[in-house]
């Protein structure tokens, strides 16, 4: 029959029904096979007639699934998939479905065809009893037979099906309210709203909707748990085609009257469940790129196998699906589904992991959402990621409302845990997390304390005074140069003027060179000159200057500067006029712990060092007027009481040059310690003080680090 229709395509015009499709669809020839096919008889029977609607779909090419003795039989098919998994028509079952999944892709309005009008007994009594009111006021009671009042006893079975089975899609919705109620209306028209009747329901039932059913979507649901991993990929392929169909109705049923959400979230919540109470953070971290439709995994034949590595990667394969599912989704769906694993799964399941005490427990759940942080790559599950770990709150923060948002205020503290793992792992989770591309990120940890600028000591402008220049720089502000704690430098130290004239971009007339800003050389050179000549190593060994900084600080500030574009963030900061400085400031929870940690960096771990100066670098790289101006500017005039990224290290510096007096052969035993970190000395007897030597090194390269991206952040905003 099928070659038959397909010869008869052939031989006509594009568009033009011969007589045999012509036959098929008036006599109803779908309708029977379907009947044999639920009936399954003779045996064998289902499967040749889903082979044979999957080839009459993908075959044929002019338009079938509008016909409504096509879509109706299919759409009765529908339901007689995946009701029992693993039967020898699985294959069949999700190859047809699939080819409808495509058509529906190809042609997104004929979705509608799919969501089944389910009639409701209350609200079809209801409509009944207003027609018959309104016929009897018109002097029409005579025309009520007792045939049309038998209608109004048909009600629907327990499943919510009508009476009469199988004959309720929603494009024969309308045919059959012309039959009862000669009121044809379109299947979202025939939805009560349950608002109308006062009636309420949770925004997220397991159970349908009251009006409307996706049998679809169903049926790839119950496909998704196959014991054949074959046929589980093909139904979340089936279900990214539908969740991505630009229809408002497909995507309010898919969210309201199916259980996809629930399915999503569910599943997460076990496969997170099923793992380990213990993981290594760095198995968790270094296991391979997830991809959810390649979920296959060989205990025997890998060789960096762990305990629960199979269950990590079933995990970090589904969250993936989900993640490219709601990325792919329709803008309704995405936001239904994205709120779902928020409120399923991020909240019920991770957050109590994260906020327990128990060491092993904090590591692994933080390492565990430090990949997921990784790996989100939905601008709608990743706004949602972050409300999670930071809250939605966008005012300033005050030292007594710092713990508004508990999972946020615990994961900061976790930055100055007593366990130096947590620390470095929850440090990396927020560097990951500030390179994401979310506005809300950064503000929320640093920029709604910066808004209003009240770190600075402002002076209004008056004719006495000269020295006060543009957005509060005092002219006859003490040159650090010719501080007392920087006299005993070195040339070496210094860029030279001639290095500064080739360095340093031209003086234009739009952008001169006094234009409010503190000359950049001199900026360089404070943070060059913070260590003193004779805590520096870097000099002592080749290619660790200053300028090897340079081109990661321009690399990384241009993809900065790409993520920061869409946000619109000033040019240059607020005018102080405008500004609230009689606030006290408050430089932030998260600023703070990172201020406390860089303040004890002679005293840290080296390990600790690194992660620390890795968060602030990060930070200083957003080109954002006021993250410039508080954390790479030493020229500032700070408040009284407040402190800033260069006031910290100054401090710093102020303890090391006390300390370096009490060790002998300082100098020699902080060479040998950079040539050892360097792999260019082999490993040899303990050195005294460790600890303060690897601390000195982290601060000297991190001072060079400062200086190569305020130099990059000048250059390029002065360049035309």
């Amino acid at each position: 029959m099928l070659d038959i229709l397909v010869q008869e395509e052939n031989e006509r015009e594009s568009g033009e029904t011969g007589p045999c499709m012509e036959y098929l669809l008036h006599h109803k020839i779908l309708e029977t096979l379907y009947t044999l096919g639920k009936a399954d008889c003779p045996p064998g029977m289902k499967q040749q007639v889903l082979a044979f609607y999957t080839k009459l779909l993908g075959r044929i090419r002019q338009p079938l699934l509008p016909h409504i003795n096509v879509h109706r039989p299919v759409q009765k098919l529908i339901r007689l998939c995946g009701e029992v998994l693993a039967t020898p028509t699985e294959n069949e079952e999700i190859q047809f479905l699939c080819i409808v999944c495509a058509k529906l892709k190809q042609d997104p309005y004929l979705v509608n065809f799919f969501l089944e009008v389910i009639q409701d007994p209350v609200l079809h009594l209801c409509r009944r009893q207003s027609k018959l009111k309104a016929m009897a006021l018109q002097g029409s009671a005579s025309v009520i037979t007792e045939d049309m009042i038998k209608d109004q006893e048909s009600v629907t079975t327990d499943t919510g099906q009508p009476g009469q089975p199988e004959e309720t899609p929603a494009a024969a919705g309308a045919e059959h309210m012309e039959k009862e109620d000669e009121l044809p209306q379109p299947a979202d028209e025939l939805s009560f709203s349950l608002d109308e009747l006062n009636v309420t329901s949770p925004p997220e039932s397991s159970t349908a909707c009251p009006n409307q059913d996706y049998n679809l979507v169903n049926s790839l649901l119950n496909l998704t748990k196959s014991p054949d991993g074959r046929i589980a990929v093909k139904a979340c392929e089936g279900l990214m085609l539908l969740v991505s169909l630009p229809e408002p109705a497909a995507a309010k049923c898919l969210t309201q009257s199916t259980c996809l959400c629930e399915l999503l979230t569910d599943r997460l919540a076990t496969l997170y469940k099923a793992l380990p109470q213990s993981l290594d953070p760095l198995d968790i971290e270094t296991v391979e790129a997830i991809n959810w439709g390649l979920d296959s995994y060989s205990h025997k034949e890998d060789a960096s196998a762990f305990p629960g590595k199979r269950a990590l990667i079933s995990f970090l394969s589904w969250f993936d699906y989900c993640d490219q599912l709601i990325k792919e989704a329709q803008k309704t769906t995405a936001v239904a589904m994205a709120k779902a694993v928020r409120e399923r799964f991020f909240i019920d399941v991770m957050e109590p992991q994260l906020m327990q005490t128990s060491e092993i427990g904090i590591l692994t759940s933080t390492a565990l959402l430090h990949r997921i942080v990784r790996q989100v790559t939905s601008d709608v599950l990743l706004q949602e990621l972050v409300y999670f770990i930071l809250g939605e709150h966008r005012e300033p923060e005050t030292l007594t409302d710092i713990n508004r948002h508990p999972l946020r205020h615990r994961l900061i503290e976790h930055c100055d845990h007593i366990s130096d793992e947590i620390s470095i792992m929850t440090l990396r989770m927020f560097e990951h997390l500030l390179q994401k591309p979310n506005e809300h990120i950064l503000y929320n940890l640093v920029l709604r304390n910066l808004e209003e600028r009240n770190y600075m000591e402002y002076k209004p402008p008056c004719q006495e005074d000269k020295d006060v220049v543009e957005n509060g720089q005092i002219a006859g502000a003490v040159d650090l140069e010719e501080d007392p704690l920087f006299t005993d430098l070195s040339p070496d130290n210094t860029l030279s003027a001639q290095e500064w004239l080739s360095a340093s971009p031209p003086v234009s007339p739009e952008h001169p060179k006094n234009d409010g800003k503190t000359e950049v050389h001199k900026i360089v050179n404070s943070f060059l000159c913070l260590v003193p000549d004779e805590a520096k190593s870097s000099y002592h060994v080749e290619g660790t200057g200053y300028d090897t900084y340079l081109r990661d600080a321009h690399r990384q500030f241009r993809d900065y500067c790409v993520i920061c574009l869409r946000w619109e963030w000033p040019g240059s900061p607020k005018s102080l006029e405008k500004c609230n400085l009689e606030a006290s400031f408050f430089e932030g929870h998260f600023l703070k712990v990172l201020f406390e940690r860089m303040g004890r960096i002679l005293d840290q771990p080296y390990d600790v060092n690194l992660q620390v100066t890795s968060v602030l670098s990060k930070l200083s790289l957003f080109p954002h007027p006021h993250i410039h101006e508080y954390l790479l500017d030493p020229y500032v005039n700070l408040a009284s009481g407040c402190k800033s990224l260069f006031s910290v290290i100054v401090r710093v510096v102020g303890d090391l040059m006390v300390r370096i007096q009490r060790i002998p052969d300082f100098t020699p035993k902080l060479l040998l310690v950079r040539k050892r970190l360097l792999g260019l000395e082999p490993e040899g007897p303990i050195i005294d003080h460790m600890t303060l030597l690897e601390g000195v090194i982290v601060l000297e390269e991190f001072c060079k680090e400062l200086a190569a991206i305020a130099f990059v952040k000048y250059h390029t905003s002065a360049t035309p």
